[in-house]
């Protein structure tokens, strides 16, 4: 799957694996979720979507089985970025 960088305040990639319809999408604040079962109609869709947080929150969230595959950096109290490990 190969990550497309999109406009919008919500989502800023959106991964597409049309033989196994997984949607993967990565969020601006860094997590990674992957949804399952999506039609390719669903994902050309999201794309040409003028809001894709509202097409998100319309026709994908909670509809679709998901799972997280990835989290943003854990911030320490001063704001600085800790590794993870």
């Amino acid at each position: 799957m190969r990550a497309i960088p999109v406009e919008s305040t919500t989502i800023s990639t959106v991964a597409y694996d049309p033989a196994g319809e997984r949607l993967q999408l990565e969020f601006c604040r860094g997590a990674i979720y992957e949804y399952l079962d999506v039609p390719d109609a669903v994902h050309q869709s999201l794309l040409r979507a003028p809001s894709k947080g509202t097409f998100f929150n319309q026709t994908i969230r909670g509809r679709f089985p998901y799972r997280r595959i990835g989290r943003p950096p854990a911030t320490a109290p001063n704001g600085a970025v800790e590794r993870q490990r």
